[in-house]
């Protein structure tokens, strides 16, 4: 695979020595932090004419594999796509959605449907009447994920609403033993082929969103503009590096190399917010993750992020977050 080069920038306001890696590069740097690991895991095997239903978690993904196909996947926001065998998507910001056997038919939520606990948080979900054929079964593996970005939240809105890995295949063709071992586990039923079953998934879907951002993040504009003006990607870069530091207006402006005045209104022009509130959600992200995952004491986390008081830190996580840092850590419970 060709090196992508680096941009070379060269302007009056930096140095002629000073190299910054194209907007890619930033976000799978600051993408190292991802989080995507299955909540619960279903292997299900249904008989057609079927239809099951996906509602909305705030927060999570929903990951399909067929391992026997075919399979209409359609959106309830519009739009459908025919998934066969060996085919896995993505939908990273969840969204209601439907598997059916053929497009017209209709579907009953997933969570009316009986299951049987395999491992853990795999469970298996069958619906075929005893006197139809079983070869003509469809075969799926699905994933509710928790799919947090941290600090690197935004990039999820601006996601495809499904991201397929047959685009990523010729760019990426490791994926492909990875599917292949999936459809072996999925439709083998060894010793233990739920537990793998779910690591593959963890892994295809890491897979499917590094891949997308290697790829440029498709025609994602906003946030993904601020990266590829390599000057305000300086800027973004050195918050999310040292999100504690006490910025001021002026050294943000002396990052992109540019006047205050011009440094807040391309900044508010390209993010949409001023650089003191998204230097604010960028700490408050970072403070609901330690609290709440990583069990920090909310005082050590309002110290690593900048705040001489928890007080302080205290209102303003509330005023982003919408409740107490308290409450982000009894979510997590």
């Amino acid at each position: 695979m060709p090196q992508r080069p680096h941009l070379l920038i060269d302007s009056p306001d930096m140095p002629d020595s000073s190299r910054l890696p194209p907007a890619t590069d930033l976000v799978s740097e600051l993408l190292l932090g991802m989080r995507l690991t299955g909540v619960q895991y279903r292997r299900m095997q249904v008989a057609p004419p079927f239809g099951i239903g996906f509602g909305t978690v705030e927060g999570r993904a929903q990951f399909h594999f067929i391992a026997r196909g075919p399979v209409v996947l359609r959106l309830l926001a519009g739009g459908t796509f025919t998934l066969d065998t060996g085919d896995a998507v993505l939908l990273p910001r969840g969204g209601a959605h439907e598997l059916l056997s053929a497009p017209e038919l209709p579907a009953r939520d997933v969570a009316s449907f009986a299951t049987a606990p395999l491992c853990g948080n795999v469970g298996a979900l069958e619906s075929c009447p005893p006197e139809s054929c079983r070869t003509k079964d469809a075969v799926i593996f699905s994933g509710c994920m928790e799919f947090d970005l941290g600090a690197m939240q935004p990039l999820v809105g601006l996601m495809p609403e499904v991201m397929q890995v047959g685009t990523l295949l010729d760019r990426y063709p490791e994926i492909l033993p990875m599917l292949e071992a999936m459809e072996r586990e999925a439709r083998a039923e060894r010793a233990g082929y739920a537990g793998i079953l779910a690591r593959l998934a963890d892994v295809v879907s890491a897979s499917i969103v590094r891949g997308w951002v290697e790829c440029g993040c498709g025609d994602a504009r906003g946030w993904i503009d601020a990266l590829r003006d390599p000057r305000l990607g300086r800027v973004i870069t050195a918050l999310h590096r040292d999100p504690g530091r006490n910025w001021t207006v002026a050294e943000l402006a002396a990052e992109m190399g540019a006047s205050r005045s011009v440094f807040a209104e391309r900044f508010l022009e390209v993010t949409g917010v001023t650089p003191v509130r998204y230097v604010t959600e960028l700490r408050m992200r970072l403070a609901a993750q330690w609290i709440g995952r990583e069990r920090l004491p909310i005082e050590t986390a309002a110290h690593r992020l900048g705040y001489g008081s928890q007080a302080a830190f205290s209102r303003a996580f509330k005023r982003i977050m919408g409740y107490s840092p308290g409450a982000s850590r009894s979510a997590e419970s």
